[in-house]
């Protein structure tokens, strides 16, 4: 029996340029690819906690504005109501809780204790519920802005 003859081992080169461009391809595609998105409107909106508390017990403490958006079939806008009184459209809406929100801190009240509730149907588009909290939450006078509203909860659904 003959022994095998022992090769010599030989020292394998990795060539590193192919997978270095593979990884700048890499690179470029996840960069080309990202999608950057402009971050949407920050809205001061603080939602209740548990259950309401009921009448006010001061004075200057107001009442919530109810704010009632109906939907058509296809989702579109059909009326806006507030406190029970038809309202033509989001600059009404914006003048009537403008008037309030003035009224209320002409009697001492803080703005920021005024609070909206705001009762929307489940199939209206959501642009329009965007368009109503922009409409209430503030005003622009004499080149500045104005805060209005600032406590903006959303009510139950399925309450009439």
């Amino acid at each position: 029996m003959t022994a095998l003859p022992r090769r010599r081992l030989e020292k394998v080169a990795i060539n590193m340029t192919p997978m270095i461009d593979v990884v700048f391809q890499l690179m470029i595609f996840f960069m080309l690819t990202l999608n950057i998105i402009a971050p949407e409107g920050d809205f001061d909106i603080r939602m209740p906690l548990g259950k309401s508390a009921g009448q006010p017990s001061d004075d200057l403490q107001l009442p919530p504005i109810k704010v009632r958006l109906t939907a058509q079939a296809d989702g579109s806008l059909a009326g806006i109501g507030m406190n029970g009184e038809p309202v033509s459209d989001f600059d009404d809406l914006r003048q009537r809780v403008a008037g309030i929100v003035d009224a209320a801190e002409a009697s001492g009240a803080v703005a920021a204790d005024v609070e909206l509730e705001l009762d929307c149907d489940y199939n209206l588009d959501y642009a329009n519920v965007v368009s109503a909290i922009t409409a209430v939450s503030g005003r622009v006078d004499d080149g500045r802005v104005i805060e209005m509203i600032k406590k903006i909860t959303f009510a139950p659904p399925g309450t009439d």
